[in-house]
């Protein structure tokens, strides 16, 4: 069994997006706190009633979140 589920995270045009790698989540927030908590509370909802061994994961899993960064510009000397 999985003890952590997996986030993307990005910056969209306009909002922060976070994509579940293991689960069919999706969900995005102005700022990177308030994306914090719509993920949370997006896969509470999604295993809301459901066995989360039924999707592969330990009774009580964890996020992991990866944030992508775009490359810094160098200054050239």
């Amino acid at each position: 069994m999985k003890k952590i589920i997996q986030v993307h995270v990005y910056k969209g045009e306009t909002h922060y997006v976070a994509e579940c790698a293991d689960l069919p989540v999706v969900t995005q927030g102005k700022t990177l706190d308030e994306l914090s908590v719509n993920i949370r509370e997006a896969i509470a909802l999604q295993l809301e009633g459901e066995n989360p061994a039924d999707f592969g994961f330990d009774q009580h899993p964890s996020i992991l979140a990866s944030f992508e960064l775009e490359p810094a510009e160098y200054a050239k000397a």
